[in-house]
């Protein structure tokens, strides 16, 4: 068989793209072009298309690939198809310098997500083995040992342990599920540092990945601090992460790094699971040695879209609060663990990384009688059956389910559900109340294309919308129309993921224009001039990660697909403050329930010491 032969045969199968390919004959042609190195490179390129950041050459996916026939002998004994890539030169073991590298026992890396895996995870151990400390930030150690020392709580107060983690450790990594109080931790971490000043106050950075989850982290700071009587003057501003850094046009590089680092003591970044390895990577070099680095964000949730699990594996696979003795003695003259026989000491488990991570687990949002909050402890557990019976039985007012309708009858079925919220948007005149108001509600779904995509969904509101004359259809700009940035432009500073809203703007004769919020301020654009961006009537569930809605309207298509997991159920369910209603079947989304996202990487085996793969 021909190379052409072979390019042809893989490309027929649908799992490789033509870059993936493409790299793959680029790879093979520096090894005079060995069949062996083209499969690796064409499989480790698809494995980054797919979110993972290695392949494992012990278990290539070649019997599911349809790709058998194609594949040389060598291929399929792990051995010697590792040493045949070292010698092509291909390949290279870590600290050399080839397209590929290959890691012990059998991971295969693209080399640049084998350098920020890398460069990640020793940042991180370097940072989680400082030891316990408060240089960077002033709080007195009284201060941090009567903070909340008073209350009486039947369990653990983890909220509590995670603020004075905070001062106690450079790193503190935060995972819990909405309304378990992150964003209160946060309020209380930064009050206690603006307290307990000697001097100058300290320098505070808050971030997120997106626009819309910087001004959710903001708002819900702000005013967390202003009822604890800070300063106006003094409360931080939050910024996308490309913001803080500072981008170069042009470039993949920011201006804060390694050698710039930010010039902050105290930095907070929200959403952690939505942020993959390459940002992260270089975010948290960029973070001085001597400040103090928090991370917060729910591990159960979706995935970055890029490549990386990279809020799982820096929480571990085993349960989290399990603290080692150590770290426990040396910090009971704060009070942190006031009842030492009710917190785990981490028999079992070890690793620097042990004493920085904590789980809140009390959520305040959703109460015992929520059905929103059960069916997602469900989800959790990965019991989907118990799930949809929850959902199906009508017990809990707010959450229900809709057999979902045929895809002909999809666009009069959702009429009634949406005019009811975005008609008032459609006839807005403020910015300010809209871009408020736009969070009443919202049409979730999984899936782009498709009769139960978002681009269809949204061509159904609109129709909706224009035959009740709400809105006009024969023009791409009109009044009361939501849109989603979908790429970064630097010299507008608008990033992916920031939602504005058309409305005429008085200041400039009533032309229309595009109106965004960022933090306390409203800047607005001639729509003509915005980067790449899309209606947003409706939004995939992963473009929902960061932000909250009264009520949400889940769509699920009408058979599996592969990005159909626990993690898209319990994100999509759990962006709904107070309502949420899915429209699906039965089948699929218990089957979704059961399948669980598993992304290849090297990195928890690099912070916990146990294989990922």
């Amino acid at each position: 068989m021909s190379p052409a032969d072979i390019f042809e045969k893989l490309y027929s199968t649908g799992l490789f793209s033509d870059i993936n390919l493409h790299f793959a004959e680029f790879v093979a042609g520096r090894s005079d072009g060995k069949l062996e190195v083209f499969i690796a490179a064409a499989f480790v390129s698809q494995a980054s298309s797919a979110g993972h950041l290695c392949i494992d050459l012990e278990e290539p996916a070649f019997s599911e690939s349809g790709v058998m026939e194609v594949v040389p002998p060598a291929c399929r004994d792990a051995g010697l198809w590792r040493t045949i890539l070292l010698e092509s030169g291909a390949a290279v073991e870590p600290g050399g310098y080839a397209p590929l590298v290959l890691e012990k026992p059998s991971r295969l890396y693209l080399f640049r997500y084998w350098q920020y895996e890398n460069h990640l995870a020793e940042t991180i151990l370097s940072r989680a083995r400082q030891p316990e400390g408060m240089d960077g930030l002033t709080v007195s150690p009284e201060a941090l040992a009567g903070f909340r020392a008073g209350q009486v709580f039947s369990e653990p107060d983890w909220q509590r342990i995670a603020v004075c983690t905070a001062f106690l450790k450079k790193l503190c990594i935060i995972s819990g599920g909405p309304g378990t109080g992150k964003t209160t931790v946060v309020g209380d971490i930064i009050s206690l540092a603006l307290s307990g000043r000697k001097g100058a106050y300290p320098r505070i950075a808050l971030a997120a990945p997106t626009g819309k989850a910087a001004v959710r982290l903001q708002e819900a700071v702000a005013g967390k601090l202003a009822s604890s009587g800070v300063p106006a003057s003094q409360i931080p501003g939050a910024s996308t992460i490309h913001r803080l850094l500072g981008t170069v046009r042009g470039s993949p590089y920011f201006h804060h790094d390694e050698g710039n680092p930010l010039p902050f003591d105290l930095v907070v970044l929200d959403e952690g699971s939505m942020i993959d390895l390459a940002l992260m990577a270089k975010l948290v070099r960029a973070v001085p040695e001597r400040a103090h680095l928090v991370i917060l964000g729910d591990r159960d949730q979706l995935s970055s879209v890029e490549p990386g699990s990279v809020l799982g594996d820096l929480c571990g696979a085993g349960d989290m609060n399990r603290f080692s003795a150590s770290f426990v003695e040396a910090s009971s003259r704060f009070g942190v663990f006031p009842d030492r026989g009710a917190v785990s000491t981490g028999e079992g488990s070890s690793g620097p990384l042990l004493d920085c991570v904590v789980e809140l687990k009390k959520s305040y949002r959703f109460e015992e009688s929520s059905g929103i909050g059960e069916i997602s402890r469900a989800v959790r557990r990965g019991d989907g059956r118990a799930a949809f019976e929850m959902l199906e039985s009508g017990v809990f007012p707010d959450a229900v389910w809709t057999d979902l309708p045929p895809s002909d009858d999809l666009a009069s079925a959702i009429t009634p559900r949406v005019l009811k919220f975005f008609r008032t948007l459609a006839k807005a005149a403020d910015p300010v109340e809209a871009l408020a108001g736009f969070d009443d509600f919202r049409v979730l779904c999984a899936l782009r294309e498709g009769p139960y995509g978002v681009r269809t969904v949204n061509r159904h509101v609109e129709w909706a919308l224009s035959r009740q004359g709400l809105i006009r259809t024969d023009t791409r700009w009109y009044r009361g129309r939501p849109v989603l940035v979908t790429s970064n432009d630097y010299n507008l500073n608008l990033f992916n993921g920031d939602l504005g809203i058309i409305l005429p703007d008085p200041a400039s004769g009533g032309r229309l224009r595009v109106f965004f919020r960022t933090g306390a301020s409203i800047r607005s654009f001639a729509p003509a001039g915005l980067p790449e961006h899309e209606t947003v009537y409706a939004m995939t569930v992963h473009k929902s990660q960061g932000a909250e809605f009264d009520e949400a309207l889940i769509i699920l298509p009408d058979r599996p697909a592969p990005v159909l997991t626990r993690e898209l159920i319990y994100t999509a369910l759990t962006r709904a403050r107070t309502r949420v209603e899915i429209w699906g079947r039965p089948d699929v989304f218990i089957k979704a329930v059961g399948c669980r996202t598993r992304r290849a990487s090297g990195l928890r085996d690099r912070l916990w010491g146990c294989q990922t793969l």
